[in-house]
């Protein structure tokens, strides 16, 4: 079994829904919590959904090489993967998720080639962009930069190493776990 699976996947897919999934469900596998400049959403907690922090503290932790990947996503926040962390837990034997951005998983693919990197996929643009408006956490403005994005990141599936359609949440989380324990 790889030890370290990377999940990305366009903006509203169901990631994070996905991932929560395979932690109750599954209390050996650890996600990586990563750290990002945008504020906080109602009900996200620092150090738990992510790590808050300014342009500054990010900048001293891309300088002293703490995170082990890092991107700007939708034009104006950036988020990494912590470095010390996933390493730890790996060394330890640990099974470690990283959900992070398609610009991350390429990095961590380049560092950690034996790192298994599923992409989560709509059913179709049309319900990403339902889940999107549906969330109601952004501005019109910001759904269609997402949704911009969005398309420029579903062209890019072809450098994961597997593909799951998020069509419900159980069934996605029991393919990617199969994927996971196969790899």
């Amino acid at each position: 079994m790889t030890r370290l699976t990377v999940i990305a996947g366009p903006t509203a897919v169901g990631k994070g829904t996905v991932v929560r999934y395979l932690l109750e469900h599954n209390p050996d596998i650890q996600v990586s919590v990563s750290a990002t400049t945008r504020s906080p959403r109602v009900g996200e907690t620092n150090g738990v959904e992510y790590f808050f922090v300014s342009n500054d503290e990010f900048d001293r932790m891309i300088a002293n090489d703490e995170l082990l990947e890092y991107a700007t996503v939708h034009l104006n926040n950036r988020y990494g993967t912590p470095r010390g962390p996933v390493e730890r837990a790996l060394a330890a034997g640990k099974q470690m998720i990283l959900e992070i951005d398609i610009q991350g998983a390429e990095q961590v693919k380049a560092s950690m080639p034996e790192a298994n990197l599923i992409f989560i996929a709509p059913p179709s643009l049309d319900e990403l962009k339902k889940r999107l408006v549906g969330r109601g956490t952004e501005t019109p403005e910001e759904i269609a930069i997402r949704l911009e994005t969005a398309e420029i990141e579903l062209a890019s599936q072809g450098l994961f190493d597997h593909v799951v359609i998020n069509h419900e949440v159980a069934q996605c989380a029991q393919e990617v776990l199969d994927l996971m324990q196969s790899s």
